[in-house]
């Protein structure tokens, strides 16, 4: 990262006042905030109404949640760590700090200019605190594990008042599978604005680790098919393997019937994975998780209920290792062997459906009711809504996060790129080949194809 000159201090409010007085119109109650980018002002919804966080919050506090990481995150924090520290000569000349954050948003380490870390020891910018916008409002790291891609986050846009003199831009490491952020990466500058490389060198930073995550997930996938046929070989009763995470890896054709997934395909690329509509099943495997890597021989069991079934069905979840780290678990159904797991209180109960999902017109925030969204379509990051009210970007970044928090809801992910709300399938269209394609009542018949292993899916969703 290098810029020709280090750039010399300004008012930590960008717009000639313009966010500024959106801030205060906002911090009063108003919910119009012309002039501020859509990230930001999602961000301050969510400070203001979701999080409630003092907007005159002078300290963040000490961060009080201390993750147990997965063996594959020390490895993240390790190569961030050491990126920051080829760069905190650069950043130092520039004024600024470099930050590193685990998922909850505490800082672990620092580098840069001493000046410039003394004044954040006043803010309590320093290691052992928490930045996630739940504690600390809008700000670079809290922020960018809300969203996808690098946020820059200047002056005034922060929630709280006390960090409007700061500059930060920041970028989360994301598991490939799940999705869900691992760490941040963060640079920070006091009065002064960040380089205009600073943006390039963070996504490169975290491209190149989650390329190594990329190909962990692609040994570990391997390693849980393997497990799978030796498995497969052995015995008779429907089986799964499953990810840390509780996503499915591959199925036969009788688990996959009683999840919901496809069966004998494992995905060609396996980042790309299958959530059960199972909550009950991805709770047990996770604890089964947490017990095996403690003790290596652990096995357990337990009844959960299954999409084709009034009556419980046993499962037996074993542990599959490799080079002595827990990579995942083999699920049989129908067999119950090894230690009982406990039910979680309520575990039958259906979690509680959204009501709403918020979507973004411009500088506006739409909340939109389930029945107005016909299907949600990724592009790259952003995921587009086809609405009763128009095409909308949705304020949730990512389509596995928006089709996990509609899973219960009547929506299906079709394909990779796709995810339908089956109340609003007007036809269904069917290939020389077999493939589907639905036509969808938004307007404007659109037609959403339908990958060829989630037909089985889809066609028990529509009972056809």
């Amino acid at each position: 990262m290098r810029d020709a000159h280090r750039h010399e201090p300004v008012a930590g409010n960008p717009g000639g006042g313009t966010v500024l007085a959106a801030w205060e119109r906002f911090v009063r109650g108003e919910d119009q905030v012309p002039g501020v980018r859509p990230v930001v002002a999602i961000s301050w919804y969510r400070c203001r109404d979701q999080y409630r966080v003092d907007p005159h919050l002078r300290e963040v506090p000490v961060a009080v949640a201390k993750p147990d990481p997965a063996p594959e995150h020390d490895v993240v924090f390790a190569e961030l760590g050491f990126r920051a520290a080829s760069v905190a000569h650069e950043v130092g000349n520039l004024g600024g700090v470099v930050t590193v954050t685990d998922a909850t948003g505490r800082i672990l380490a620092e580098w840069g200019d001493q000046a410039t870390l003394a004044r954040a020891t006043d803010a309590n910018l320093a290691p052992w605190f928490c930045w996630s916008e739940c504690a600390a409002g809008t700000n670079g790291m809290g922020t960018a594990l809300e969203a996808h891609g690098p946020v820059l986050i200047r002056g005034a846009e922060h929630w709280c008042q006390a960090f409007h003199d700061w500059f930060c831009e920041g970028v989360a490491v994301r598991d490939v599978v799940t999705r869900e952020p691992i760490a941040v990466l963060n640079i920070s500058c006091w009065r002064s604005q960040l380089p205009a490389s600073a943006g390039s060198w963070l996504a490169n930073a975290v491209t190149r680790t989650q390329r190594m995550l990329t190909r962990r997930a692609r040994d570990s996938g391997a390693e849980l098919v393997a497990a799978f046929s030796q498995a497969r070989a052995r015995s008779t009763a429907g089986l799964a393997a499953l990810d840390n995470a509780g996503k499915v890896v591959i199925a036969d054709e009788t688990a996959g019937v009683l999840m919901g997934v496809p069966a004998a395909t494992p995905a060609v690329d396996p980042t790309l994975r299958w959530r059960p509509g199972l909550p009950e099943l991805i709770g047990a495997v996770r604890y089964a998780s947490k017990q095996a890597a403690r003790n290596p021989g652990w096995v357990g069991s337990t009844q959960i209920f299954t999409r084709l079934a009034d009556e419980p069905t046993s499962i037996t979840i074993r542990p599959v290792f490799t080079s002595g780290h827990l990579i995942g678990n083999l699920v049989s159904f129908g067999d119950a062997d090894g230690a009982p797991v406990p039910r979680a209180d309520g575990a039958a109960q259906p979690r509680p459906r959204p009501r709403r999902v918020v979507a973004t017109r411009d500088n506006r925030m739409v909340l939109l009711r389930l029945p107005e969204v016909s299907f949600a379509e990724s592009e790259g990051n952003d995921v587009w809504l086809s609405t009763d009210q128009g095409r909308l970007r949705a304020a949730s970044a990512g389509l596995d996060k928006f089709d996990g928090e509609l899973a219960d809801a009547g929506f299906l992910r079709v394909h990779r790129r796709y995810v339908v709300n089956l109340s609003r399938v007007r036809e269904v269209e069917r290939g020389v080949k077999g493939e589907l394609s639905l036509v969808m009542d938004d307007g404007g018949n659109t037609m959403v194809p339908v990958s060829r292993r989630n037909v089985p899916a889809v066609r028990r969703a529509l009972d056809i």
